[in-house]
C-alpha cells in the first residue's frame, strides 16, 4: 500500500507516523509512506544517524520529496541511484529521496515528483547552515522533468511536490480571509506542470494545512492519506 502525508521537519512533526503505525499493526516495509517535502532529518551530520534511526524504526518505507527546509549540500552529497524507474537519493534502504522531474512506477501507478519551494523565513536563517539557495527549482530540473513526462506521454497517476501551482493558491483552504497566500517562482513553475499534465491527483505539503482543493488536488500536513 501508499500512503501520503505533509511535512515531518525530521523529528517535530513525525509523532504522526508513529501514531499511525500503532494503529495499523499489518504495515510492513514493503509499504510507502510518501513526504511531502520538508523531510528534514538529512540536516547536520552530528544528527544525522539518530534522525535517520527514527525513521528506520517505522514499519514502513519513507518515501520523500524534498522541501524548502532541507539541507541540500547534504541530499546532493547522496551517489544517485536508478529507482522504479526514476533518479533518487538511496538515503537507506528504507529511507529514498524522489528527486525532482522524475517518473517512478510503482506498484502499478506512476509518480511524478517535483520538489523545492520557497523559505519565507531565510531573512533569519543563514545560507549554507541554515537554509540553501538549491530550495528553488532550476531551469534544468525543469527541462529533465518535461523530457521524463514526454516519455509518458505527459499522462501519470499522482504528481507529487511540496509547494503549489499558482492557480491553487486562490482555493480553499490556502485562500482564507486572514491569510494572503504570495505567489514565489515556484508556484509559477509548478503551473507548468497543471497546463501539460494529465494527471489523477496532485498531492503537496508546504502550507501547514489540510484539505481538498479540489477533486484532483490536495494539501496535507498532518492527514495521511492512504492512495494505493
Amino acid at each position: 500500500m501508499i500512503y501520503i502525508t505533509g511535512d515531518t521537519h525530521c523529528d517535530i512533526n513525525i509523532q504522526k507516523l508513529y501514531d499511525f503505525a500503532a494503529k495499523n499493526p499489518q504495515l510492513t516495509k514493503a509499504d510507502y509512506m510518501i513526504i511531502a517535502g520538508d523531510f528534514g532529518a538529512v540536516w547536520d551530520e552530528k544528527t544525522l544517524n539518530a534522525n535517520l534511526d527514527k525513521y528506520s524504526a517505522l514499519p514502513f518505507t519513507v518515501l520523500f520529496v524534498d522541501g524548502n527546509h532541507e539541507n541540500f549540500d547534504m541530499l546532493d552529497a547522496y551517489p544517485v541511484a536508478k529507482w522504479r524507474g526514476g533518479k533518487v537519493h538511496m538515503i537507506r534502504p528504507d529511507i529514498i529521496h524522489l528527486m525532482r522531474g522524475q517518473v517512478y512506477s510503482i506498484y502499478g501507478k506512476t509518480f511524478f515528483t517535483f520538489g523545492g519551494g520557497t523559505s519565507i523565513d531565510k531573512y533569519r536563517r543563514r545560507e549554507g547552515e541554515s537554509w540553501w539557495k538549491q530550495e528553488m527549482p532550476s531551469y534544468e530540473e525543469l527541462d529533465e522533468a518535461i523530457a521524463n513526462l514526454k516519455k509518458h506521454d505527459n499522462k501519470v497517476d499522482f504528481i507529487i511536490t511540496h509547494s503549489c501551482d499558482e492557480k491553487a493558491l486562490w482555493y480553499p483552504p490556502l485562500r482564507t480571509r486572514d491569510t494572503h497566500m504570495d505567489v514565489y517562482p515556484e508556484n509559477q513553475m509548478l503551473s507548468y506542470f497543471e497546463d501539460i499534465v494529465d494527471y489523477g491527483h496532485w498531492y503537496f505539503g508546504h502550507y501547514h494545512l489540510d484539505g481538498d482543493l479540489t477533486d484532483k488536488k490536495t494539501v496535507l500536513f498532518e492527514n495521511i492519506i492512504r492512495i494505493t
